[in-house]
């Protein structure tokens, strides 16, 4: 069993990448340590320090990931500062910012990973696309990240994350199979270190 350790506690997070490696012999491994966030607009940057900071630490293989949200209209605001901006002004000052703008968005994911063999970490990336719904709409569940699912609307669909059901969202997460970064872990883990 290969033990891979995960800078989060974010519950979310920690189940969407339990099914991008269903099917591995991999055993994640929740990091319950306090880990520097850097201030960064960009989430690679992020997300390299902090798996370099878990690996440091423990030595073992370390995975990390971070995620933002852009907004092109508000000049990619809030960026890779999502908590502090739904902190500060939620979910209904984002809304009020875009007010009679153009309401697209998208989600920017860097997920990071660093082992004994690497010198620094290598990066896989997503972008997801979409629009901002005129008000929140659903409830959070356990395979939801946070609160901008109750606002995002994925391209081409009708719903925000926060309405669709575990098996819509397990359908669509299975769409995005090469996209997706942690697919793409996935993969490239199953390549270069379970062989």
């Amino acid at each position: 069993m290969y033990r891979l350790h995960f800078a989060t506690t974010n519950k979310g997070k920690i189940a969407s990448l339990q099914r991008d490696l269903s099917g591995l012999d991999v055993e994640l491994v929740p990091i319950e340590m306090d880990i520097p966030e850097i201030r960064a607009d960009e989430t690679p940057e992020i997300a390299s320090r902090k798996v370099e900071y878990a690996f440091y630490h423990l030595k073992q293989p370390c995975i990390a990931q971070d995620g933002g949200f852009y907004i092109p209209v508000l000049n990619g605001f809030p960026k890779a500062y999502v908590n502090f901006a739904i902190g500060t002004i939620g979910i209904e000052g984002l809304l009020k910012l875009v007010e009679g703008k153009d309401r697209h968005c998208e989600f920017r994911d860097t997920l990071a990973f660093m082992d004994e063999g690497m010198k620094e970490p290598i990066l896989f990336t997503a972008v997801t696309r979409g629009t901002l719904a005129e008000s929140p709409r659903g409830e959070l569940k356990p395979y939801h990240w946070g609160e901008l699912h109750k606002v995002f609307i994925l391209e081409g669909q009708t719903k925000t994350f926060t309405e669709m059901t575990e098996a819509e969202m397990d359908r669509w997460r299975a769409g995005r199979y090469e996209d997706w970064c942690g697919r793409q872990f996935a993969l490239w883990l199953k390549q270069n270190r379970l062989k």
